[in-house]
């Protein structure tokens, strides 16, 4: 099974405003038809969605859910409050992140998108994610959420591909050795 990232830090590597504030990303403003950055092709080859609480919760927020019928896992260790209109794509799920996995790999996954900040996090230690496209937005935050922290060992990253979009974005894929 493979698990990737797909997300974007300002440059100085936040997820998020300190709040979970995300007015910062561009994109939000473009609506259908802007620059989707590669992530049609990325959702494309993606089975599920895993993400935490708190990230399941800021994209209840945005209106619309962005990801149709694709299976949804939202992590925690208490209820989570699934709306009845996504009580068919959404689950709730809870447990360390191997067993996460073995448990969608036994449901036929193949490919798992890891989304949130504590939940990548926690992926990323358990050696768990195979590769990570994160696009860097050119703004400078100071502080927030930030998409890394403190790890028990050094992880090596082998840079696969970047590309530049006129918005001045930098997005680079990583493979994680």
């Amino acid at each position: 099974m493979k698990a990737s990232v797909y997300i974007a830090t300002s440059l100085d590597g936040f997820i998020a405003r300190e709040n979970g504030d995300l007015d910062w990303l561009p994109g939000m403003e473009s609506g259908p038809g802007g620059e989707d950055y590669g992530y049609k092709d990325f959702m494309d080859t993606v089975d599920v969605l895993v993400m935490g609480r708190k990230t399941f919760e800021k994209i209840l927020t945005f209106g619309q859910w962005p990801y149709g019928k694709k299976p949804v896992v939202v992590l925690a260790n208490r209820l989570v409050d699934i709306p009845k209109k996504l009580a068919s794509k959404v689950i709730h799920m809870a447990g360390p992140p191997a067993g996460i996995l073995g448990r969608l790999a036994t449901g036929g996954a193949k490919h798992v998108y890891i989304d949130g900040g504590r939940t990548i996090q926690g992926f990323l230690e358990a050696g768990l994610i195979q590769q990570m496209i994160i696009t860097r937005v050119p703004v400078l935050l100071g502080r927030g959420i930030p998409l890394f922290g403190a790890l028990s060992r050094d992880v090596k990253l082998r840079l696969i591909a970047t590309r530049q979009f006129p918005n001045g974005l930098v997005q680079s894929t990583y493979d994680i050795l």
